[in-house]
């Protein structure tokens, strides 16, 4: 299939990178998607986000066939089943975001405490749970049922990104950097979060503020 333009090589590595630089992701972690049409541009297996190159962006269909995945990252699977039920995601970010991951391990749900993350991703980010965490088809099941952009998709009470215990967030958005924003905001929140507990086992009274 057609290889990745400049411009979207651009994006990828200028949000790879990103997640690199902030800790997000480890050397060959990660991995990130766009859908075109009935195209999925997705980064090659065992590449580094933080340096993406040009063959680095594989390009595989929507609808699979024969063969035609070679070279595309483990979780495509899980990538391509979040596109197939939801038409209005254009972009896909995963990260191994240590806070997210850690949070994940203290609930089935991560509450946000500030202002910012509770109006962008509402009052919990649900934490999914699977055996299998890598390229996995029951993750694909989970996160295909819990993400989703656009109205449609909000009133059936899908969110914009949840977190696989053990191994990190998903997020969806009607482009790829809209993805990365919820990654990243996630990741800020859960900082605070651990932080908070912290503070609080160390006797501090932290003081809430009116929100709806």
């Amino acid at each position: 299939m057609s290889a990745a333009s400049s411009d979207r090589l651009t994006r990828f590595a200028e949000i790879g990178r990103d997640l690199f630089v902030s800790g997000q992701i480890t050397s060959h972690g990660g991995n990130l998607s766009e859908r075109e049409g009935d195209t999925i541009y997705i980064t090659r297996t065992g590449s580094q986000l933080g340096r993406l190159r040009a063959g680095d962006i594989v390009a595989v269909p929507v609808e699979p066939f024969a063969g035609s995945d070679e070279g595309a990252s483990s979780e495509l699977v899980v990538h391509r089943a979040i596109y197939r039920a939801n038409a209005e995601v254009g972009g896909v970010c995963h990260a191994h975001s240590m806070s997210a991951v850690l949070c994940a391990m203290l609930g089935d749900s991560v509450a946000p405490l500030d202002s910012e993350a509770r109006f962008l991703m509402g009052a919990a980010v649900p934490v999914l749970e699977a055996t299998q965490t890598i390229g996995s088809e029951r993750v694909a099941e989970l996160m295909s049922e819990a993400l989703g952009v656009g109205d449609e998709s909000m009133a059936a009470g899908k969110v914009p990104v949840a977190i696989l215990r053990g191994h990190g967030p998903f997020a969806v958005g009607a482009t790829l950097e809209d993805a990365y924003r919820w990654v990243s905001v996630l990741e800020y929140s859960c900082k605070l979060i651990l932080r908070a507990r912290e503070l609080e086992a160390g006797g501090a009274q932290l003081i809430d503020y009116p929100h709806n």
